[in-house]
């Protein structure tokens, strides 16, 4: 597929455009010949009829370029069903909706403004295998939070002692014994001998402290004695120290496919060179960049694409400075993370966030402007294919004489970057200053 350019002089000449509004059981689809004939039609979600489809599309036009846009949240041509929405508002104002509209929507919004789609340009297959991977990563290691807290729930129900004992009942020691003694009257029916050799077992060395449990478990006293409780919550503590142990052991199979693919990734050395990432956030980072340098045209422009930049919304004298929705929350959730983490490695970091706490800012609010500063670092690296050095950063501060030296301060003054560019206070963040012509 040809990539679509605002430029006359680049701008291909295009046999046909489609809309395709992409469904689960069937796609309907839109498209305008060069010659003006309108046609439509729908596809069965099969992908021998997708095929067909396509292979009659080549043949019909002779493999001349086709330009066809579609919504979809990953990697779309028409950046997201958001904007697709906001478009079907502003011509159909009543909010009617259908798959068959849908398409022809599309096709409107491919004709009329091709400038504002963005081409699906696939990065490589080690990109893309990171991304899948570290996001279903990410999903694994949800439900296994859900999973813990619906284990907590049932254990202060009938077996609350286990709360005091163990500091985190999602490791493997507290799930084998409570597959073993799932209730305090069996667990008090063990023998010294055969707690101390289980706990050995699960390298637990502290003398003291397996003594301590072996008190007391001896004073425990059952939570309650209703057998209909007893029954509802014995059953659902083995389902979920199953499926503790399921997720505990996709995680480190995720871990492990991660690993071997970051480890021989051209670009590891940029976000391995990175304070405060690590391995858990060293292979989401380098997804999140990909190896497509043409992607971003500024820092301004990942910024907003990561969800970093702010949005301000004015009229007349109201202004309100918000964060930004409209965008990949695993990505936003990476960098604010990130940034979090590097408060405690980087100095002039942490420096940073402490100002923007003096001037009443919140936590998260404080950590979204260090990653918003340090988006800027992280395009140069990214474009320039270096690794970060801190050294290197402060000595450009300090020749553009904004070093991180100054005391904490509330200071609204525009700084500059890397790149020469001014930079003013707002919201919290920094964003490009007006420069007046």
């Amino acid at each position: 597929m040809s990539t679509l350019n605002s430029a006359e002089e680049q701008k291909p000449c295009y046999a046909a455009h489609i809309g395709l509004d992409w469904a689960d059981q069937k796609h309907f689809w839109t498209m305008r010949t060069a010659e003006g004939k309108l046609s439509r039609g729908e596809l069965k979600h099969t992908p021998e009829a997708i095929e067909v489809w396509a292979v009659e599309l080549a043949r019909t036009f002779g493999g001349r370029p086709i330009a066809l846009a579609l919504e979809q949240v990953r990697g779309a041509l028409v950046a997201n069903p958001t904007k697709l929405a906001h478009y079907r508002m502003s011509v159909c104002p009543s909010g009617a909706k259908g798959d068959p509209s849908d398409a022809d929507l599309i096709l409107d919004y491919l004709v009329k403004h091709p400038e504002r789609i963005r081409c699906l340009e696939p990065d490589t297959v080690e990109t893309r295998s990171l991304q899948f991977l570290v996001e279903e990563r990410r999903k694994l290691v949800n439900q296994h939070t859900c999973q813990v807290q619906i284990l907590i729930y049932w254990l202060k129900q009938i077996f609350p002692q286990m709360l005091e004992w163990f500091d985190n009942l999602s490791t493997p020691l507290v799930g084998d014994l409570l597959k073993r003694w799932p209730e305090l009257p069996k667990l008090q029916k063990a023998s010294a001998k055969t707690l101390r050799r289980f706990f050995d077992q699960h390298n637990c060395r502290s003398e003291e402290r397996i003594q301590q449990r072996l008190e007391e478990i001896g004073q425990a006293v059952p939570a309650t004695t209703e057998g209909a409780l007893l029954k509802t919550g014995d059953l659902c503590i083995r389902l979920s120290v199953q499926l503790l142990a399921s997720l505990r052991a996709g995680i480190a199979e995720f871990d492990r496919q991660i690993e071997v693919i970051y480890q021989t990734h051209p670009d590891r050395f940029i976000t391995a060179s990175l304070p405060g990432a690590g391995p858990a956030l060293e292979p989401r980072l380098l997804a999140a960049l990909g190896t497509n340098r043409e992607r971003f045209e500024s820092a301004s422009n990942m910024a907003c694409c990561f969800g970093i930049a702010p949005v301000t919304e004015s009229s007349g004298k109201s202004r309100w400075v918000h964060w930004r929705w409209a965008c990949s929350k695993f990505v936003r959730q990476t960098l604010h993370e990130w940034a979090n983490c590097s408060i405690r490695t980087c100095g002039w970091a942490r420096q940073h966030y402490d100002r923007q706490r003096l001037k009443g800012k919140g936590h998260h609010a404080s950590v979204r402007s260090v990653a918003f500063k340090w988006i800027r670092i992280l395009f140069r690296c990214w474009r320039d294919r270096v690794p970060y050095s801190e050294q290197r950063y402060l000595e450009a501060l300090r020749t553009h004489g904004a070093a991180p030296s100054i005391p904490a301060a509330i200071v609204d003054e525009p700084t500059t970057d890397l790149t020469g560019a001014q930079w003013e206070s707002c919201g919290g963040f920094s964003k490009l200053a007006k420069v007046s012509s």
